[in-house]
């Protein structure tokens, strides 16, 4: 079909449907019909090519290789299952291109599949959707096949260069379930900076290792592999108590200094104490970390042990425990502290890997818990740009930390 018919049919067929005549999806809609009359316009195309003449062009009498008529060929489209003739020719030399042979199914399923998946839907949940929308029966093996298709690019994205300074970053912990031998907890761990340009970014994920996954030999791996992706520079890092690593900050980044998460410290206070006391603790523990020195700290500390330590000592304790990595953030300027604690960005990013993580239950392999964390974290930026802005403010906080850290954030920049 030439591109003025293709053209004539395609108006029929709309102005069939705004008649009422012709649904728009469904068996025999409007949508399957024009995927089929493109798809099959495209292979004549191709056919045409391969061969060097149009269909009933004297040109290809008797000039060996010819059209040999069509085999019928069902797809799985976003339209739904759609029957298509696939011309064939006498040599079986006919590669197509637009559906490739043994291919059942155009890209757009698959990009839809990946899309599902990557906001938390299951395989099962996924073929449900596809049979109750489209009419079409998909296996959860062939969707796990489809999703497999991210590996490659999540092997790119783990590799990709990284910029010479960061001015923070993040390192959290999701625990996953993986089948072992048996089912046991493993974490995946995400790194989140926050650029010189005020962006975040998602550095990379790593899964921790049986037993020493937070240990000696596990960290300075996961630093030397960002610094050998072009990190020279880290001014803060905040983390949560990971075991090993502020040593492993030391050997890399000998300058960064080492933040834990003031969020996750008064989160950790409140699993001790029931819910009706966490408001007159989070008051009481407020000006501890908005104070204007160590010493003013250590003096509200001492108020608020006084007041609460007979009733929880264990948040005495574990603020107490916590205290060398918490000072650090005493000496920040204002806009310094209210980046490292503006934890929106994170937070959204967790939430949407526990939904995705929770929503499979456990996972057979390393690999399928990292392609699933994967695919949750790059369904927050469907663009690939990967570089939304940290704060409103950026330029404020930028004059802190370029005082705080003089000459640090231009390492690298020409």
């Amino acid at each position: 079909m030439d591109l003025a018919a293709l053209e004539g049919e395609i108006q029929r067929l709309a102005d069939r449907a705004r008649a009422g005549g012709l649904q728009l999806t469904g068996e025999g809609g409007l949508l399957g019909r024009l995927t089929k009359l493109v798809t099959e316009a495209e292979l004549q195309g191709e056919t045409d090519d391969h061969l060097g003449y149009g269909k009933h062009d004297p040109a290809g009498r008797n000039g060996g290789n010819s059209r040999n008529g069509t085999r019928a060929k069902t797809v799985l489209t976003e339209a739904g299952p759609v029957q298509i003739a696939v011309p064939r020719d006498r040599e079986a030399s006919f590669e197509p291109t637009i559906v490739k042979k043994r291919q059942r199914r155009l890209t757009g399923v698959d990009d839809l599949v990946i899309s599902l998946s990557a906001k938390g839907l299951t395989h099962g949940e996924i073929s449900a959707h596809l049979a109750e929308v489209y009419g079409a029966e998909v296996s959860k093996q062939t969707l796990s096949t489809i999703t497999d298709r991210v590996i490659e690019g999540m092997a790119e994205w783990q590799n990709r260069p990284l910029d010479a300074v960061y001015l923070v970053i993040f390192i959290d912990c999701i625990n996953v379930k993986i089948r072992d031998g048996q089912v046991a907890n493993r974490p995946i761990y995400v790194a989140l900076a926050v650029t010189v340009d005020g962006t975040r970014e998602v550095l990379g994920l790593w899964a921790g290792e049986h037993g020493d996954g937070e240990g000696a030999k596990f960290w300075p791996r996961v630093l030397s592999e960002i610094r050998n992706r072009g990190t020279q520079d880290v001014c803060i890092v905040v983390c949560d108590g990971l075991k090993g690593l502020p040593d492993a900050i030391a050997q890399v980044w000998p300058q960064t200094i080492v933040q834990t998460c003031i969020v996750h410290l008064l989160r950790n206070s409140f699993r001790y104490a029931p819910q009706k006391d966490w408001s007159a603790l989070a008051k009481d523990l407020k000006p501890v970390y908005t104070a204007p020195s160590e010493q003013a700290a250590l003096d509200r500390f001492a108020e608020f042990s006084d007041k609460w330590e007979q009733r929880y000592p264990a948040i005495i304790r574990l603020w107490t425990n916590a205290w060398a990595e918490f000072v650090p953030f005493l000496q920040f300027d204002t806009q310094i502290r209210t980046i490292i604690c503006t934890t929106n960005a994170i937070e959204s990013i967790n939430a949407r890997i526990r939904r995705a993580v929770n929503a499979r239950g456990h996972f057979p392999n390393e690999q399928a818990a990292l392609k699933c964390v994967y695919l949750a974290i790059t369904s927050l930026d469907p663009t690939g740009t990967g570089r939304k802005r940290w704060s409103n403010r950026w330029k404020k906080a930028l004059n802190a930390f370029e005082i705080t850290f003089d000459g640090r954030l231009s390492v690298g920049r020409t």
